[in-house]
């Protein structure tokens, strides 16, 4: 995020690169940064002859360097912004030549998604050496909930924990899908709000009750009425509650718990760095250990591993995934 902030800026202040090759698995920033690029290095006169949109499954890399190599009409430079460049993966590395002796009035971008270049090949290194090559990097799990507080703080906004994990739990790691949601929130919601369970029940249809965050809750609390409440509410709702989501959930809470146990300092400091969670929800940690210990933990690992495959349609016999559900959290919580 940095890393944007800092790129956008440099073009902000008219330090603009002839290649920008925006490459990766997420692509939420090469999505941003192509479009802050084609919406804002020219002005609205110039874009006219001046900026020109390929589509990567339509042309080659000879096409590419043909527009690149074309001289502005009545302004500075020109930009040419390839979307979908992953689609000339089989021939990018042609583009090295041009890469070698670029056109300096062009603006060259790239959007290279869910790939990467080779950095030991040639096109790396030339357009590093005279450009940008950006490597947008999937977040993992628990990352997204400070990105989704960073981004909020930017706009004057705020979240709670349990409303930013709900968010991530029903969305995953999936930045444009959590942006779009975020954004209607703000349409909503007046600036310096904060953002709170309530909130994305109402305007995103993610029970504040009834989620896999409240049943890591209650199954960490033993609270078996809780926990059966919201498994039956899963029940009754499979399509916006699959079992295989709420499986890997609960496995990766009960990974975390028998890391926790091996934990020689418990603060709740330290306890957050070392299970990379926010430190609002160590409590929840420090008390599910003590309903379970190293022993137990171990083996609802095993049951989980077992339930996983079942989910999966693998040795079920076709039990409905409610039942499933049902037998799983009677076996975590015996």
């Amino acid at each position: 995020m940095d890393e944007v902030k800092q790129l956008v800026t440099d073009i902000q202040n008219g330090q603009i690169k002839p290649i920008y090759f925006l490459m990766g698995e997420e692509p939420y920033y090469i999505d941003r940064i192509s479009d802050f690029i084609e919406d804002n290095v020219l002005s609205e006169d110039e874009k006219g002859f001046n900026q020109i949109v390929l589509y990567g499954r339509d042309i080659t890399i000879d096409d590419i360097v043909e527009n690149a190599k074309r001289y502005p009409m009545m302004s500075e430079r020109q930009v040419v912004i390839v979307k979908e460049a992953q689609d000339l993966s089989r021939s990018i590395e042609k583009l090295e030549s041009y890469a070698n002796n670029p056109q300096l009035s062009t603006v060259l971008v790239l959007n290279y998604k869910y790939k990467k270049l080779d950095k030991r090949k040639a096109l790396y290194k030339a357009i590093n050496k005279i450009g940008v090559v950006y490597e947008s990097k999937k977040l993992y799990e628990n990352q997204v909930a400070e990105w989704i507080r960073r981004v909020l703080s930017s706009k004057n906004y705020t979240i709670s924990p349990k409303a930013a994990q709900m968010l991530v739990e029903f969305l995953g790691t999936d930045l444009s899908k959590i942006n779009n949601e975020l954004e209607k929130l703000q349409i909503i919601l007046p600036k310096g709000s904060e953002i709170t369970p309530l909130n994305i029940e109402e305007n995103i249809g993610i029970s504040k009750d009834f989620n896999n965050f409240e049943l890591r809750k209650a199954i960490g609390e033993r609270n078996i009425v809780k926990a059966h409440q919201i498994i039956n509410y899963f029940a009754e709702n499979p399509k916006d509650n699959p079992m295989v989501v709420t499986v890997a959930l609960l496995f990766n809470f009960f990974t975390q718990l028998l890391q926790f146990h091996g934990l020689a300092d418990k603060s709740p400091r330290h306890v957050a760095s070392a299970l990379k969670i926010n430190p609002y929800f160590v409590n929840e940690y420090i008390a599910a250990a003590r309903n379970f210990p190293m022993k137990k933990v171990s083996a609802v690992i095993s049951t989980l591993r077992e339930f996983d495959v079942k989910s999966k349609g693998v040795g079920s016999n076709n039990v409905p995934q409610g039942d499933l559900l049902k037998e799983l959290i009677a076996r975590i919580l015996a």
